[in-house]
């Protein structure tokens, strides 16, 4: 039954004894099964485009570990292709994109209404997995938030600094401004579908929110997050929502709820008791462990994900890294990890 998942619980509010668990990028280079999966596939898209070795890596984390929820193994740059950009990726050096620099690359995108068809294929994995998980596994959905998606689309690759997106942004704001509002209505739609194909949760990732500051912040951070949320919201009342603005620091607060979040989660820099005291009053608080912890194990793993757990018990709380975990992670850390948080 829906509502006696964990997960589910801590979304509406409830506190619990022992937190549902699962970890961002849980499907990844770390395990075994999944490098063998994904050397099946061909190439990292060919993955996320097969809905069946889509469906199974997301499955791997699951049999292997049996966490709480399981997260759609898909990538945030499937919308931007979706809406006509090109996408590939380079092996061991990430993703490129062609680039928006100007209102005739912008020009050249195609509308929000022509993404299902590039997109259909992650629907059909999740409507896989929804039949396939155990039925106390919770399914979550995703989208990457509109500025990060935005800074690899103007940027063409990851950068460290987000530089071409804050140039586009302060030197062609109209420009910038559209590719923000096209983003937002996408991933409307996207994550709309995904409910309707058995999502049961969906999380924004916003993994470059810190980069943005001030009034920026709020227009590129926050109000797409609103809007985003807002319109799932009216048409999927009952679909609980975790947002994610990675190291906004002290613009975490209050953050929740003006989005209208169900679920806030931080990273590995927020302070435990100021979380405590300030942001699991409005919402659910997801995080936030280290994920170097799960390369190092040891001792510290140990007392790091027990002062987590306690420092965030006496409120709602879903035990997660503050970060994906990393390919060079020791799966049996995980283990560790998960023998500390559940006695």
């Amino acid at each position: 039954m829906a509502e006696q998942k964990k997960l589910l619980r801590a979304l509406a509010g409830e506190t619990q004894d022992v937190p549902p668990v699962w970890m961002m990028r849980q499907a990844g280079r770390y395990l075994p099964e999944y490098r063998a999966t994904r050397a099946e596939a061909g190439d990292f898209l060919s993955l996320c485009y097969n809905p069946e070795l889509a469906a199974e890596v997301t499955l791997q984390p699951i049999r292997r570990y049996g966490f709480d929820a399981a997260i759609l193994f898909a990538d945030i740059l499937l919308l931007p292709q979706a809406l006509g950009a090109k996408v590939w990726f380079v092996t061991g050096e990430g993703p490129r994109l062609s680039t928006i620099t100007n209102q005739s690359d912008f020009n050249a995108l195609g509308g929000v209404e022509a993404i299902h068809e590039t997109l259909s294929p992650i629907y059909e994995t999740l409507k896989i997995l929804k039949s396939e998980l155990p039925k106390e596994t919770t399914l979550i959905g995703f989208a990457g938030a509109p500025w990060t998606v935005a800074t690899y689309m103007i940027a063409g690759r990851g950068t460290p600094d987000q530089g071409p997106a804050h140039a586009l942004k302060d030197t062609d704001r109209a420009t910038f401004q559209q590719l923000i509002d096209l983003i937002t209505d996408g991933t409307i739609e996207y994550l709309a579908k995904q409910i309707e194909a058995g999502a049961e949760v969906v999380k924004i990732f916003d993994s470059w929110a810190g980069s943005l500051k001030g009034q920026d912040f709020h227009d590129f951070a926050l109000l797409p997050a609103k809007k985003i949320i807002q319109a799932l919201n009216a048409r999927y009342p009952n679909v609980p929502i975790i947002a994610f603005p990675r190291e906004a620091g002290p613009a975490y607060e209050g953050f929740a709820k003006a989005v209208g979040a169900q679920c806030l989660a931080i990273d590995t820099k927020v302070d435990l008791e100021w979380a405590a005291k300030v942001l699991q009053p409005d919402s659910c608080v997801q995080g936030n462990l280290d994920p170097k912890l799960m390369v190092e194990g040891g001792d510290k793993l140990i007392s790091e994900t027990k002062r987590i757990k306690e420092a965030l018990g006496n409120g709602p709380h879903i035990f997660n890294l503050g970060h994906g975990i990393t390919p060079d992670a020791d799966p049996a850390n995980v283990d560790v990890m998960l023998k500390a948080l559940r006695g």
